[in-house]
């Protein structure tokens, strides 16, 4: 039997309980049915307290493990990165009188190529290497630049001209160098010297960034103010309570900060055929891309095969021992997979081996999973990025052809030369920049306008809670980042 009191047996309660004589019905009055009254919501038993079917749904932190924040006064951010130490050249040619004369070009300028400066000196040795395997060691007896080629001649050690090497594609670096008895050093007049001797000045890239200024806005109306609705809630930042118009506020909070952190690893720089207004800024994803190191289709199948062709990559750049693997779930597994196999019988090893080391008691769980490990000079620490996972954001697409399922991020930090202190300094290799002075702090500014809540700085009927933060996400020495993609 339905319960239906009348209009004058209804009773307020002085606290929040579910009873018989304090509830309203849409109708009211005797007779009505179970379908149109509260009471028939009231029946079953109610759970005050949201369900968080989706778990803890914020995904902000990675940038708190990998790097820090720290705040700036301009509208750009530039910093540069030292060049390598030593001399080298790629795409080097046999002169066409080369068989004979040993002259070994090299283009210092010109369409399609970037301005090089030719430093090798007379007298220095020198070794030339192929990709056939073809190698040979010589001494320069004279270098110059004419025009935007420069040239060496060589007198090799060991053969008599260059006939043993293609003519194309050459490379070659400097080891060292030799004179005669009784011989001076003479320093080069110029580009087009053959003899003298030529300085090296320290080089370096110089490299830029801009922050963008990321804005969200959470209205509510006067009149809904007024009108309470008592939900117990729980939030992700840990406070709870019976605030219904407070809980949109704070998941809009929530919302805003998970993307001061999504904005900055998936910037993009506006490019000159785009139409957008704005100028954009260059994320993390970007900058591996456009100045670091990409690995397609990471699996457990390749096995240490394929990373190892990683480790040899890393060889070639800064070798930072200490790297982070932020990885998507399939890759992870694929990592964990891989280093059991190592342990395995069908890669040599008797019995196999277990994932870890522990007594075998009944009462104790198998991992099945590394959280670590070190492979050659490297040590590497995995752990899963909820970014690359969420299904509302990276992880609607895995697998993918170019889906991110991951990134490797060198741990320590980079001496750079800043541009606007005029020193070096050592930041991390990644990093937050804000815009921020004595009189505005824009790391994350929130306030109130309208006229309702508390706010009395306009005639509108509403309460507006407003967010604004201006950064963007400096990373250095990116040839030492590698970045996983889908197939």
């Amino acid at each position: 039997m339905a319960l239906s009191p009348q209009f004058g047996s209804i009773k307020p309660s002085q606290k929040q309980q579910l009873l018989e004589s304090n509830y309203l019905s849409f109708n009211g009055g005797a007779g009505t049915g179970d379908s149109d009254t509260f009471a028939q919501q009231y029946l079953p038993e109610i759970y005050e307290q949201e369900v968080e079917r989706y778990g803890n749904r914020t995904l902000s932190g990675f940038l708190r493990m990998v790097g820090a924040e720290m705040p700036m006064s301009s509208d750009q951010v530039i910093w540069s990165e030292q060049n390598r130490l030593h001399i080298a050249y790629n795409n080097v040619d046999v002169n066409a009188a080369g068989l004979t004369s040993n002259i070994l070009e090299f283009a210092v300028g010109g369409a399609g190529k970037l301005f090089v400066e030719n430093v090798i000196s007379a007298n220095q040795t020198i070794v030339i290497l192929a990709d056939t395997g073809v190698e040979l060691k010589a001494l320069v007896t004279a270098s110059s630049t004419t025009g935007a080629v420069a040239s060496i001649t060589v007198t090799p050690y060991t053969q008599a001209d260059l006939t043993g090497l293609p003519l194309t594609g050459l490379k070659i670096f400097v080891y060292g160098s030799e004179y005669d008895k009784g011989v001076s050093v003479t320093n080069s007049t110029g580009a087009g010297d053959a003899t003298g001797y030529k300085t090296v000045n320290p080089s370096f890239t110089q490299f830029s960034n801009s922050p963008i200024i990321i804005r969200n806005k959470f209205v509510v109306s006067g009149s809904d103010m007024a009108q309470i609705g008592w939900v117990e809630v729980a939030t992700e930042d840990g406070t709870g309570g019976y605030l219904w118009y407070l809980k949109a506020e704070s998941e809009t909070r929530l919302r805003f900060e998970d993307y001061l952190e999504m904005a900055v690893v998936e910037g993009e720089k506006t490019s000159g055929t785009s139409t957008a207004a704005v100028k954009g800024t260059q994320g993390l994803f970007s900058a591996i891309k456009d100045r670091g190191n990409t690995n397609v289709g990471f699996t457990a199948s390749t096995g240490l095969a394929a990373f190892d062709a990683i480790l040899k990559n890393l060889d070639t750049q800064g070798a930072i021992e200490e790297n982070m693997l932020f990885l998507n779930r399939e890759t992870s597994l694929d990592f964990d997979d891989m280093l059991a196999g190592v342990g395995s019988p069908a890669a040599g090893y008797a019995g196999g081996s277990s994932y870890g080391v522990f007594e075998n008691s009944e009462d104790m769980a198998l991992n099945l999973g590394f959280s670590g490990f070190r492979r050659g000079s490297y040590d590497f620490y995995k752990t899963d990025w909820k970014y690359l996972n969420d299904a509302s954001t990276r992880g609607a697409i895995q697998g993918e052809v170019a889906s991110v399922e991951g990134v490797l991020v060198p741990a320590g930090t980079s001496t750079v030369y800043d541009q606007i202190l005029g020193t070096n300094i050592r930041r991390p290799f990644l990093h937050v920049r804000y815009r921020a002075s004595q009189a505005d702090d824009r790391r994350m500014k929130s306030w109130l306008t309208g006229s309702a809540g508390g706010a009395m700085s306009s005639d509108l009927d509403a309460m507006e809670v407003n967010f604004l933060s201006e950064r963007c996400l400096c990373v250095q020495a990116a040839n030492n980042f590698v970045l996983f993609q889908g197939i």
